[in-house]
């Protein structure tokens, strides 16, 4: 028996994020666990609207989304802990510009490079509809045929609403491979 626990999101966790924009002529970095991907070719990045690093994105139209791995961690907490208009945040981490001027973390070992094709605002928050320029990924994380690695890059996941940070797990089967034979599949009137 399921219980009503109200009008809650249930879709945790999501992959932990630093967003990275130009503000006011220097790189800042906000914590985002708020992500999604809208399409093959769109993801969507969900800011409180009084974070400093919006006026940058919606000055600039653009941003980066660096995945946070374990490594990344304790640096990328600590970019969600304070404020760029209270404290310089631009040498928290080593940076490079991307193609189009986006502030990338030399840390993260997958970035992508965004533009933002439109905002939508709800209460309290901005999302940022983006399309993706460029997606750098670390070596070590790229297989053979050169797609991402998950079991390598083994990034970290974010859950609320009790902002704990998970690991992720081990790959347990392939999408559509257990629907294709529905001779795999036991249900509960079988048994």
């Amino acid at each position: 028996m399921k219980k009503n626990i109200g009008a809650l999101i249930g879709l945790y966790p999501t992959p932990l994020v630093v967003v990275g924009a130009m503000v006011e002529g220097k790189p800042n970095w906000v914590l985002a666990g708020h992500v999604g991907i809208i399409g093959h070719d769109r993801v969507m990045v969900s800011l409180a609207k009084n974070h400093y690093t919006n006026k940058g994105i919606r000055e600039n139209q653009k941003l980066s989304i660096n995945i946070v791995d374990e490594a990344l961690l304790p640096l990328a907490d600590y970019a969600g802990c304070i404020s760029g208009a209270k404290a310089d945040k631009s040498g928290l981490f080593d940076f490079c510009m991307g193609e189009t001027g986006t502030p990338m973390i030399e840390q993260s070992p997958v970035v992508m490079e965004c533009f933002v094709e439109d905002v939508y605002r709800t209460e309290g928050f901005e999302s940022f509809i983006c399309g993706i320029t460029n997606t750098y990924v670390n070596e070590e994380a790229l297989t053979d045929e050169g797609k991402i690695d998950y079991r390598v890059l083994k990034p970290v996941l974010f859950e609320m609403p009790t902002y704990e940070y998970l690991r992720t797990g081990e790959v347990i089967g392939n999408c559509m491979g257990w629907g294709k034979n529905k001779s795999n599949i036991v249900t509960d009137e079988e048994e």
